[in-house]
């Protein structure tokens, strides 16, 4: 189990693994999939590009999210050639006080700022708050992070959480029978004490700041958490802004087909 590492600062010198470069998709490939390889968004949002009749084939207009897209053929969007790019999913230590997503007023540095610009557009798979740390993935296709992140695989995400006050064991049973929130009944798989303020904790589920309102509703504030453990996935030695490319061993372990 990692422990806390007091090292908040985004690493400047971690080793870094470049993508390969993009290369066209193979004999085949359906139009919607080398769309959303070729990070337009997900395969239902590329979707709607094909029906309003935005994409061409070798100059063809394209009418079926189906067509397939053979070797070498050049496919644009409102006229811009664009070309499929090899799946890369990113391990990444985020480090506390950097956002995944930020408006236009939020100034606080966001997660894709610790990327190379080399990687191109990239998406979050799920989300962790602002004041959270810990292991992160990211990926250049956006119909791989929506598989990744979808409630329906149930893929466990550990945490380890440190409190404002000593837990009792009647809290953690509690949790892991269930607390209800807005967006439903919240459950821990489990919980195991630490010792002192902290616990380590598994779900399954992925409400928005799961954690800190179910311990909320039984009176306690979180006052540290980090994720360190997605599926087969740890966080390992990451320090905090520290990335690495997954292999594809690791992808497997986190039982995704790319």
């Amino acid at each position: 189990m990692e422990g806390w590492n007091e090292v908040d600062r985004p690493a400047q010198n971690q080793a870094r693994v470049m993508p390969a470069d993009p290369a066209p998709s193979g004999e085949g490939m359906r139009l919607n999939r080398y769309l959303a390889a070729a990070g337009l968004g997900s395969r239902r949002g590329c979707e709607i590009l094909i029906t309003e009749r935005r994409v061409r084939i070798n100059k063809r207009q394209a009418e079926s999210p189906a067509e397939r897209v053979p070797e070498g053929a050049q496919v644009t969007v409102d006229g811009r050639p664009i070309r499929a790019s090899q799946a890369v999913v990113i391990a990444l230590h985020k480090p506390r006080g950097v956002v995944c997503t930020a408006s236009a007023q939020d100034k606080r540095p966001i997660i894709t700022d610790l990327m190379p610009k080399s990687f191109g557009r990239l998406f979050t798979v799920g989300r962790l708050d602002a004041e959270s740390e810990g292991l992160l993935l990211l990926t250049n296709q956006g119909d791989l992070a929506q598989r990744l992140a979808h409630p329906k695989n149930k893929v466990e995400k550990e945490y380890r959480v440190k409190l404002d006050r000593v837990p009792d064991v009647g809290a953690i049973k509690q949790l892991e029978k269930g607390v209800r929130l807005e967006e439903g009944m919240a459950r821990a798989e489990r919980i195991q004490l630490l010792g002192g303020k902290e616990v380590r904790m598994v779900l399954r589920q992925g409400m928005k700041r799961q954690i800190r309102l179910m311990f909320r509703c039984l009176g306690f504030t979180v006052e540290r958490l980090k994720r360190t453990r997605i599926g087969g996935l740890e966080l390992g030695q990451l320090v905090p802004g520290g990335w690495r490319v997954l292999s594809g061993y690791e992808q497997r372990k986190l039982e995704v087909k790319t």
